[in-house]
C-alpha cells in the first residue's frame, strides 16, 4: 500500500479557523474573487444596454467583444492571471458568432446558457459517479489532488454536497432562461441574465465553503511527497557512509 493509499489519521487536527482562512483563500484563487465575477457580468451587461438603446447586434457585440479583450490586456498589464478573464473572451467569442450567424440577438446568450446546463449536468452527473467535479478542481488547489477519494471520506462527502448544490442551483437557473429564451425578447432575457449571474454564484460558493469548512483538513500529497524524497535520500545516504564504512574496514 503505497502512501496515497493509506488512510490517514490526522485530517481532522486543523483548527477551526485555520481550516476556515484555508478554504476561502483556495475558493477565492479557485474562483477568481470579487474581480472575476465582475469580468464576467461586464461583456454581458454592455451588451444588454447597447441593445437596450439601440437595438444594433453588430454594435453591441463588437463592444461586448473589445470590452472583453480589453479586460485580458489590463490583466496582462498588471501581470495577474488571466484564466478568468480569457474565459469571458471566449464566452463572448461564441456568443457573437452565434448572434452574427443567425442574426438573432438572443442567441449571444446561448452558447453561455448551454454552458451552464452542462456544468450543471457535469456536477450530478461526476457526483453520482463518486467523483465530484468540485473535488477534481478544488484538489490541486489544496495541494490533495485525489487523496480525498481514498484517503479523507469526511472531505470526499463534503466535496459531494458542494458538487450537488452547484448542479442544483445551476439547474434552477437554465430552468429560468431557456422558457425566457422562448418566449422573452432579447432585452428582457439579457437583463435577468445579468440579474442571475452572480446571486447563484455567490450561493454555490457560500454552500462550498460552508461544506468545506466543517470538513477534515486536506492531506497535501505534495508535502508527503516531498517527505518521501527527503527519507529516500537520507537513507541512501546512510547506506553509502556505511558501504564506505566497512570497505575501509575491510
Amino acid at each position: 500500500m503505497t502512501s496515497l493509499d493509506k488512510p490517514t489519521q490526522d485530517t481532522d487536527q486543523t483548527r477551526p479557523d485555520d481550516a476556515r482562512a484555508v478554504t476561502e483563500a483556495a475558493l477565492f484563487e479557485a474562483f477568481g474573487g470579487v474581480r472575476g465575477m465582475v469580468e464576467t457580468v461586464l461583456p454581458g451587461l454592455l451588451f444588454v444596454a447597447i441593445f437596450t438603446v439601440n437595438k444594433n447586434l453588430h454594435m453591441a457585440a463588437i463592444a461586448a467583444l473589445a470590452l472583453s479583450l480589453i479586460l485580458v490586456v489590463v490583466r496582462l498589464a498588471m501581470k495577474d492571471t488571466v484564466k478568468h478573464a480569457f474565459s469571458g473572451v471566449f464566452g463572448v467569442v461564441f456568443g457573437v458568432v452565434f448572434a452574427m450567424f443567425t442574426g438573432n440577438a438572443k442567441d449571444f446568450y446561448l452558447p453561455g446558457m448551454l454552458y451552464t446546463l452542462g456544468l450543471a449536468l457535469a456536477y450530478i452527473i461526476t457526483t453520482l459517479a463518486g467523483v465530484p467535479l468540485i473535488g477534481l478542481i478544488l484538489g490541486p488547489v489544496f495541494k490533495e489532488n485525489l487523496s480525498w477519494r481514498t484517503r479523507n471520506p469526511g472531505r470526499k462527502k463534503a466535496y459531494a454536497k458542494a458538487s450537488w448544490a452547484w448542479g442544483l442551483i445551476l439547474l434552477a437557473k437554465c430552468a429560468i432562461l431557456f422558457p425566457l429564451y422562448w418566449w422573452a425578447d432579447t432585452t428582457q432575457l439579457g437583463w435577468v441574465l445579468v440579474i442571475l449571474k452572480i446571486p447563484p454564484f455567490l450561493l454555490a460558493v457560500w454552500l462550498t465553503w460552508v461544506f468545506l469548512a466543517k470538513a477534515p483538513a486536506p492531506i497535501d500529497v505534495f508535502a508527503e511527497m516531498e517527505a518521501e524524497e527527503k527519507a529516500a535520500e537520507e537513507r541512501k545516504a546512510a547506506a553509502e557512509a556505511a558501504g564506505g564504512r566497512h570497505r575501509r574496514e575491510g
